[in-house]
């Protein structure tokens, strides 16, 4: 753990990037001109797009990981998983900031984008965390504002009480999470997620309950942040009340990063070879997970299938999503560990991508009809034919649905659990799977299909709009065909820092 700052400084750039950019946002918004101030969605948006070039630039060196090396004293973990998820927050946050420009209230507003990049700065900083001390401070800088984001209409009143709602569950969690810390560093001694499985290994803390009891909590938290049941309670009134940019923008940086850290939290501190009184703590943690993961995608999709607001129906397909990936996390088994990770990190990456896709088109729909019920998106594909295909690409990748990216996201994850001698959990995330297909599908027919009286009354895509959302759909397509290859294996890179 020596300690050079300019050899370490490239593994928290993006970091010390987006605080240079929050506060540049924040001087241009208070101080700037009116030209200013209207151009802070291009100087947020473009600042974390070029942000995301760094991990790209900078990639780690192969020596640097393959020793364990851990940088800033321990705290950071600088390896291509950090790298891989750190990209796909910073994109999720500029595809966001310029979403955002089509709702009314949100958009015009300069704080919006202020509290959007220091919420990406939290799941930065979550993606390369390797101390108890960081994580905790990772996951609060990225909650917070979250909740602030969920109750930003202030005027309306579903906005505030799904910031409240959001607020006291996600506080609750929160403690809950920090209890579980506060046992495991009771227990070792230390905060270092390598130096716990070294403690735990050597006997020191040799308490089976109580190690299982503070695993179980800080599951908990993290089964909060990714909506998986029975944590995900807030998920459908949050996701309906909040300003539907927001949704989106929480739809995929909570998950994607607590996802990140859920990996490596497991992985570093309750490695496989970790046996604590006879008792090998990775099966009881694969166990809890495949539970966890059945309960999720077969609640989330049944409940989905009488949905009649699109925002609840994509709430509940967000609890479904978490449950299909939680089969790569249960799939980290030691033997084919690469496989399981490049099947958690490809599946959130291209999950990024759709997610706003879908989300970017409904905010459109919802800002030109005022309405949030699907069965009034009828006839969308004659009042805007590209607006109807960009949310149609999204569902059908959502769906797994070929040439989308959404069929290799769930392949290879149903791929990892095969490899991991969970046969059983692949095929009922394949049932699963076909359940989620029909209402996505119900959703498209309704579009294409179903008449509506204002079938005349067309609905305007900006050319702005249209170009994210067109950029947006062409990387959901291409992670579906051309650039499976290349992702797929940077992200197989991601196992080799763990």
């Amino acid at each position: 753990m020596e300690f050079g700052l300019w050899a370490q400084l490239p593994s928290v750039l993006p970091e010390v990037g987006l605080t240079a950019l929050a506060i540049v946002v924040l001087f241009a918004d208070l101080y700037g001109s009116a030209v200013t101030r209207r151009n802070v969605v291009t100087i947020s948006a473009v600042g974390m797009a070029l942000l995301a070039l760094v991990p790209l630039i900078w990639l780690p060196d192969p020596a640097l990981f393959e020793n364990g090396t851990l940088l800033w004293g321990g705290m950071v973990n600088y390896d291509p998983l950090s790298q891989i998820f750190k990209v796909m927050l910073l994109l999720a946050g500029a595809v966001t900031c310029l979403m955002a420009t089509g709702d009314k209230g949100v958009g015009d507003k300069g704080e919006f984008y202020l509290i959007v990049i220091v919420a990406t700065l939290g799941g930065v900083m979550m993606s390369s965390a390797s101390d108890l001390i960081l994580v905790f401070v990772a996951l609060e800088t990225l909650s917070i504002p979250l909740y602030m984001l969920a109750s930003f209409r202030r005027g309306d009143t579903r906005s505030a009480e799904s910031g409240m709602k959001y607020f006291l569950y996600g506080a609750f969690a929160s403690a809950i999470m920090l209890f579980g810390f506060s046992l495991l560093y009771g227990f070792t001694g230390t905060t270092n997620l390598a130096g716990i499985a070294a403690s735990l290994g050597s006997g020191i803390g040799d308490s089976i309950v109580g190690v299982m009891t503070a695993l179980v909590m800080v599951v908990v938290g993290f089964g909060f942040k990714i909506s998986a049941v029975p944590f995900h309670f807030w998920t459908p009134d949050v996701y309906e009340g909040a300003p539907t940019p927001v949704t989106a923008f929480v739809s995929v940086s909570s998950k994607a990063a607590s996802f990140a850290l859920l990996v490596r939290f497991l992985t570093a501190a309750f490695p496989v070879e970790l046996a604590i009184g006879g008792v090998i703590i990775q099966d009881f943690w694969v166990n809890l997970l495949i539970v966890v993961s059945i309960v999720s995608m077969t609640l989330g999709n049944v409940v989905a299938l009488r949905q009649s607001n699109i925002k609840r129906l994509l709430a509940y397909s967000s609890i479904a999503q978490a449950g299909y990936t939680l089969i790569g996390v249960a799939a980290l088994q030691g033997a084919n560990d690469s496989l399981a990770v490049a099947s958690v990190s490809f599946y959130m990456f291209m999950y990024i991508f759709t997610n706003l896709l879908v989300f970017g088109g409904v905010i459109l729909f919802i800002s030109a009809t005022d309405s949030e019920e699907i069965s009034d998106m009828a006839g969308l594909n004659r009042r805007s034919p590209w607006l109807a295909l960009f949310i149609t690409i999204g569902l059908l990748s959502l769906g797994g649905i070929p040439p989308a990216a959404g069929f290799f996201g769930k392949f290879f994850l149903f791929q990892a659990a095969v490899n991991a001698n969970l046969v059983g959990l692949a095929l009922i995330a394949v049932t699963n799977a076909i359940i989620a297909l029909y209402y996505y599908l119900v959703v498209i027919k309704v579009m294409y299909v179903d008449v509506s009286p204002d079938d005349d009354k067309p609905i305007a895509l900006p050319r702005s709009y249209a170009w994210s959302l067109g950029i947006t759909a062409l990387v959901v397509i291409l992670l579906g065909t051309v650039a499976v290859t290349p992702i797929y294996e940077w992200a197989t890179l991601g196992a080799a820092g763990l």
